[in-house]
């Protein structure tokens, strides 16, 4: 018997390092000698912290667990051999619903293996694709098998991935770079670090795999330093592949030689932009630079060089391993294989799904995420973060690949899937995706520079209650430039919000304009709260909760509110048991 328990960051943030102590100690006062390891996120964020109970070849999976729950878990089930039911929330034979409809290959390892443990990697397949291409595979072969797998750039962009190793295979030097983009971002992204803290066995593999197809002898992790649980366990697992020779020189007594190199990143989204990560890494400011050349003939220090971010990487194991064709079944015609995604928002369940590409926005938010919170009404999914744009309700049948999404105006982006009720006011939304990308910008071309401040300041007013005719033409206008006149991807996609709200919300617009009303009432200069006569109690709850004491009244009588003092913080609507609270 073995017990796991989820120490990816959101496990941590809920409690998981508590819940480990507690069953440690648990064990020891009863002199059970059972292994307790840590594990990555499984997907299922929405439960965390979870428990594993592994008993064999099944898995009993625990969620929501607190300190109080472990003695009872020890009891009944390490000890008993009882499951306690209410509080298992998934097993190896009866997996939570969420898990059912997905196919794991970037994910495959997540939440089930010992992160921190090469041993339990290898256990699972780990290295045996290394093995095959350095004893029985050309440089050219892999890249042949890449070809055949169909496999995209996960990053954001989905260039084909072999087309960029041959470049870079194909471009003259002796010295070669390859790079893995970890430089995740995107507000309400996080793929790639879930990735790394749960399975970076996985992406040392794929790089190295890489490095072999393009005859690179060096490579560098670029990591946000924000990530510092993804930097511990990476740098775990640098080492743990060292020390078995399957980094370093005459890997697995071999004549190929390749090692990695992490450099943390200080958190700059711009840096997410292959040149301006590269500019980084040789010690210079993040800027972009101009393409061509491109990094495959002319990348870091000038030498060719390969980028592919995590979730590339961490493909290419099972494509080696399985076969091409294996992973070219899934998917589409043009989007093959499978896809991670980060479910956030006002989803009953947040968390991380990888499931084939083609299937319809509709199956990943409703059957997989569970639907609306609250079983508000759907209004709308922001794909590709900043960088991407809104998708309407009506559209909600769209497939999740490449080019239906692009079809939208909004983009796969690396991933991150933010979903809207009808409480969302999706003027803010465009407002507050260009603030990011505003204060992102570094600064290098004039149109990005200025242009999305000036599209921020239209935005603002508009929302303060100040727009004025002639504003949404101004703001296209504006769009249309910074998009043709940026350098890189930031200023050439900031403008995907505001385009796709526009198109999809042009009303809600008008409405902020011309009436002067937020139809979401979500705009605090566009709100009035009121309390209704007829409804209030006058049990003097909100009174007493109002932070400015804006609220008077006599008790068992209606109370009114000083609309000088309110700061529409919505308190009063929030602790209000009656209803009695109006906002308009």
């Amino acid at each position: 018997m073995k017990i796991r328990v989820g120490l990816g960051s959101c496990g941590m943030a809920a409690g998981g390092n508590k819940v480990m102590e507690c069953i440690q100690q648990e064990l020891r006062s009863r002199n059970l000698d059972i292994p307790v390891e840590p594990t990555g996120c499984i997907g299922l964020c929405f439960f965390e912290p979870l428990v594993d109970v592994i008993d064999g070849d099944d898995v009993y999976t625990y969620g929501n667990v607190t300190p109080e729950m472990i003695p009872k878990i020890i009891e009944s089930h390490v000890i008993g051999k009882k499951p306690l039911d209410e509080f298992i929330v998934s097993t190896s034979f009866e997996p939570y619903p969420m898990l059912k409809s997905q196919v794991r290959i970037a994910l495959k390892n997540c939440g089930r293996i010992n992160p921190e443990d090469i041993d339990d990697y290898i256990k699972n397949g780990g290295y045996e694709a290394l093995k095959k291409v350095l004893t029985s595979m050309t440089p050219e072969e892999v890249i042949e098998e890449i070809k055949i797998s169909g496999l995209r750039g996960r990053g954001g962009a989905g260039f084909p991935t072999w087309f960029k190793w041959d470049a870079a295979r194909k471009a003259s030097g002796d010295i070669k770079y390859v790079v893995c983009n970890a430089d995740e971002g995107d507000p309400g992204a996080f793929m790639d670090r879930s990735i790394l803290e749960g399975d970076p066995h996985a992406v040392l593999e794929g790089m190295t795999i890489a490095a072999y197809a393009i005859g690179a002898k060096e490579g560098y992790i670029y990591v946000r330093a924000e990530y510092p649980l993804a930097i511990k366990r990476l740098e775990i697992a640098i080492e743990q592949a060292r020390n078995r020779n399957l980094l370093g020189n005459n890997i697995l007594n071999t004549n190929f030689s390749f090692d990695i190199k992490l450099k943390k990143g200080a958190g700059a989204f711009v840096c997410g932009e292959e040149t301006a990560l590269i500019a980084s890494i040789e010690g210079e400011r993040g800027m972009p630079r101009l393409k061509p050349p491109f990094p495959a003939q002319s990348g870091l220090w000038g030498r060719p060089t390969n980028i592919n971010n995590v979730e590339t990487y961490a493909n290419v194991p099972w494509i080696i391993t399985n076969g091409g064709k294996a992973f070219a079944s899934l998917g589409t015609e043009k989007s093959k294989g499978t896809k991670v995604f980060a479910l956030a928002g006002k989803i009953k369940r947040g968390g991380l799904v990888e499931v084939p590409m083609g299937m319809s926005l509709r199956e990943v938010i409703y059957n997989i995420g569970g639907g609306i919170k609250d079983d508000k009404a759907f209004k709308a999914v922001q794909m590709g973060g900043p960088s991407g744009g809104c998708i309407p309700a009506d559209l909600i049948d769209t497939p999740v690949d490449y080019e239906s999404i692009t079809k939208t105006g909004a983009i796969m982006g690396s991933g991150g899937m933010i979903v809207m009720d009808e409480t969302t006011c999706m003027v803010d939304i465009a407002r507050f995706f260009l603030e990011f990308t505003c204060k992102e910008s570094c600064g290098k071309c004039t149109y990005c520079r200025v242009g999305t401040r000036r599209m921020l300041e239209i935005l603002d007013r508009i929302c303060n209650g100040e727009g004025r005719d002639g504003d949404l033409e101004l703001l296209e206008e504006l769009a249309v430039s910074v998009k043709d006149g940026s350098l890189c991807g930031l200023g050439q996609t900031a403008p995907n919000p505001v385009l796709t709200t526009l198109r999809y919300f042009k009303d809600e617009y008008i409405a902020h304009i011309r009436d002067k009303k937020c139809p979401a009432k979500q705009c605090k200069a566009l709100i009035t709260y009121s309390i209704l006569p007829e409804k209030c109690t006058g049990c003097g709850l909100c009174a007493r909760k109002c932070p400015t004491k804006a609220i008077t009244g006599e008790r068992l009588k209606p109370h009114v509110i000083d609309q000088s003092k309110c700061t529409k913080c919505g308190t009063c609507m929030n602790v209000c048991r009656f209803g009695a609270v109006n906002v308009e």
